[in-house]
């Protein structure tokens, strides 16, 4: 058995079997990313959608995805490519694209505004080792590389991608464990401590999706805000919010949407604590 160290799963992998990601697995005696150079995804998108408001506004990115994913929200807008049964049918049919393809994909993009990567869509974590070899090509062409990602690894992956990574939008689903093990099948202290070490090194936004009778209460948003409010980034800025108002999706279609007054409401909770608040999906 071999066991992967990716995030808190830690699963154990005889020869050949696919970890819970669906993008990880046993090979000669090892874990290896699956999913390495399968791409499901490819679109040339503003920044801001990743979202980033305050890195490099107004430019273009090129953004690629994969298969697999290490939560389980029921409420996934990318489930096809994330963790439904289907996801794993893309192993043979997403197209293959190296990382030095991929490079000079995003370099002959650079006219129509392209300032690099992102890697995005499905948890790119999970395949850390492609976001790694193809980000450190990036950047010898002086291309950004963007991290869209649920923070759901262990440090040693962040230590990996450290030398490449410009920006992050990294998902802060919640503020209790509760939600994070009972909802989305994660584990919300790894999360804080992904988002802590990458605010040392990286720009770093954050996003929480707002679901009615989930994590929309005022008292959890003042906790989550004020722990946002005591990071800092390497300039020594405070950590941008976005907050975003959730649609009935996959496992959550009974739900309501997210009334927009209580996004709002939520923004000007958040703002007791926070400088840069931004408020989505409204």
């Amino acid at each position: 058995m071999a066991v992967c160290g990716v995030c808190f799963r830690h699963c154990e992998l005889a020869e050949g079997q696919i970890g819970f990601c669906g993008g990880r697995m046993a090979k000669n005696g090892r874990i290896e990313a699956y999913n390495y150079s399968r791409i499901t995804a490819l679109a040339l998108d503003p920044i801001e959608k990743k979202p980033l408001a305050r890195f490099f506004p107004g430019s273009m990115i090129l953004s690629v995805g994969s298969f697999g994913c290490n939560l389980r929200c029921p409420f996934c807008q990318n489930y096809e490519i994330s963790w439904s049964k289907q996801a794993k049918a893309f192993a043979d049919t997403a197209e293959t694209v190296s990382p030095e393809e991929l490079v000079d994909l995003a370099l002959k993009t650079r006219p129509k505004g392209n300032i690099g990567l992102a890697f995005t869509y499905n948890e790119p974590l999970i395949g850390y080792e492609f976001v790694r070899d193809t980000a450190k090509l990036a950047h010898a062409e002086g291309l950004k590389n963007v991290l869209v990602t649920n923070g759901t690894a262990d440090l040693s992956v962040l230590e990996e991608l450290r030398p490449y990574i410009d920006a992050m939008n990294i998902d802060l689903k919640g503020f209790t464990d509760r939600y994070y093990s009972d909802v989305l099948g994660g584990d919300r202290q790894q999360v804080m401590a992904f988002i802590e070490a990458a605010v040392k090194f990286c720009h770093v936004e954050l996003t929480t999706l707002i679901v009615p009778g989930e994590n929309d209460s005022e008292e959890e948003m003042r906790e989550l805000s004020r722990w946002v409010g005591g990071l800092r980034l390497p300039d020594g800025s405070s950590v941008p919010l976005h907050i975003s108002r959730f649609f009935p999706r996959f496992h959550m279609q009974d739900r309501k949407a997210t009334d927009v007054r209580t996004v709002y409401r939520l923004a000007e909770v958040a703002r007791e604590h926070l400088e840069y608040v931004y408020t989505g999906n409204c």
